[in-house]
């Protein structure tokens, strides 16, 4: 089976909800307390085996740099891990555009031509962790891997899932389960039409077939449920899987209150901040 090397960040959105910082640098590099958002990304998919990088983009949105080896500025601070000032080190990284916001199926489409085989999809304003550690022992999020080797070992695409709470249902795409196949899915569903509280939450393994397939599913037809469309063909063809995050946690930069409490959660689990962060919201709770 063909190994998957090439992982696409979708990083296209010019984030609004965010303004207005948003409008002044990428909400991808925004920092979850001190590793932006797009290392984390990064370093999950390398974590994965994924030796391309390609960061989909809007012709509005750009980088300014963002990925420069910054590897000269770690004698500052030899505590930190080295990896956090060169995420892209041994890996190829290409940028594509998105000449309109056409939502995440076209966007996917950008990037097809350059890769090669099965590929891995991180929305870029998602971040899931299963590990809080300190930066000096940075660790990766398993989340992209843990899709590779379910399909390396099933050969069938496979979306990642984690139970959300009921009053954030329809928000998302939900759906049922039968064993690890997918067999239902309902697109920001009200809590009575719900077939269960496992959301999508932006992390995709797609074959290499993805490519003709958006072209018979294309954005014409189905706007932006694209890709919504294809999954749902694979699933009424019995071949979407899902794999269920129990342990992870989700943090979302979609809106400032949503970004501000992944700061916190994040904080109270990192081990180096956990007992002075707590201390201080008992205090700032007391008043």
């Amino acid at each position: 089976m063909q190994a998957v090397q090439d992982a696409l960040i979708v990083a296209g959105g010019l984030g609004t909800r965010m303004f207005p910082v948003s409008a002044m640098q990428a909400k991808e590099t925004l920092p979850l307390v001190d590793v932006p958002l797009l290392t984390h990304l990064i370093l999950e998919a390398k974590a994965a085996g994924a030796t391309r990088i390609h960061i989909i983009l809007s012709p509005k949105k750009n980088l300014d740099g963002f990925l420069t080896d910054r590897s000269e500025l770690a004698s500052y601070r030899p505590d930190l891990d080295s990896a956090l000032f060169n995420p892209i080190e041994g890996l190829e990284v290409r940028t594509h555009y998105q000449m309109e916001p056409k939502g995440l199926g076209n966007a996917i489409e950008t990037a097809l031509d350059d890769v090669q085989g099965p590929f891995l999809v991180l929305l870029g304003d998602n971040v899931l962790l299963n590990h809080h550690a300190p930066s000096t022992h940075y660790e990766p999020s398993h989340a992209s891997l843990r899709l590779v080797e379910h399909f390396m070992q099933h050969n069938r695409p496979t979306v990642g899932l984690l139970e959300v709470p009921e009053s954030h249902v329809h928000h998302y795409g939900i759906v049922e389960m039968e064993g690890h196949r997918i067999v239902g899915m309902v697109e920001k569903p009200s809590l009575e039409e719900a077939p269960s509280r496992l959301a999508l939450c932006g992390r995709y393994l797609f074959p290499s077939t993805t490519q003709a397939l958006l072209k018979q599913f294309d954005y014409d037809t189905h706007g932006e449920m694209q890709s919504i469309a294809l999954q749902q063909h694979w699933m009424n063809e019995g071949e979407l899987d899902g794999v269920q995050y129990p342990d992870m946690q989700w943090y979302d930069s979609g809106t400032p209150l949503m970004w501000l409490q992944a700061q916190v959660d994040h904080a109270l689990r990192r081990p180096e901040y956990e007992d002075a962060m707590r201390a201080w919201l008992d205090r700032r709770l007391d008043r």
